[in-house]
């Protein structure tokens, strides 16, 4: 009977398996560590990619802040410029407004009336006088509120007071101006001017 030994056979196949796995381990590193290196690689990219997204971002937002900042500088000097001009256009449009005031007064204080201090808080005037009678201050008021220029007299105050030897009706009392509207340049009717002077009580 023949004996063969197969030991050294079934070592040489053990070391060949040995090897291969050694050999395929080694090219899985291999492949693990290319694909890690691709990897990172690409997510670098991707990363100095968005870094310079940002930068260009923020640059633009740098400069459309100082163009809003400009827009808001300009904006401030035209809503001061059309303040200046509002203020202007009121004064030119009511500059004759204190002579028309007066020529509207002079018309409408009857006889025996003696106006002595007016003055103007926006569109309400104080007229501060004295009267021979209440019934003096009365057509007063009425020749007021029907003159075109000058609306809603209201009396604050009348008292009796001496001026010398005589006794008078001192007399307080507001009326509003009716201002001219702005793109007219004239003063709103609402009546015919009382005569001058009016009549004697």
């Amino acid at each position: 009977m023949i004996r063969v030994n197969l030991l050294p056979h079934r070592e040489e196949k053990r070391r060949a398996r040995r090897q291969q796995f050694y050999a395929l381990a080694g090219l899985v590193l291999v492949l693990g560590a290319v694909i890690a290196i691709a990897v990172h690689t690409i997510i670098s990219g991707y990363i100095s990619t968005q870094e310079a997204k940002n930068a260009f971002l923020k640059t633009e937002i740098a400069k459309l802040d100082k163009e809003i900042d400009e827009i808001k500088r300009l904006k401030e000097q035209t809503d001061a410029l059309l303040a200046r001009k509002r203020v202007i256009e009121s004064l030119q449009s009511n500059r004759a407004e204190t002579v028309l005031f007066f020529n509207e007064l002079a018309k409408q204080v009857p006889e025996g009336v003696y106006v002595r201090a007016v003055k103007q808080s926006g569109l309400k005037i104080n007229i501060a006088g004295f009267a021979q009678s209440n019934a003096r201050v009365s057509t007063l008021m009425r020749n007021l509120d029907a003159s075109p220029l000058l609306e809603k007299p209201n009396l604050v105050e009348i008292k009796s007071a001496m001026q010398g030897t005589r006794r008078l009706s001192d007399f307080n009392l507001n009326v509003t101006i009716t201002r001219a509207a702005p793109d007219d340049g004239k003063a709103l009717p609402k009546g015919n001017s009382a005569p001058a002077g009016g009549k004697k009580s």
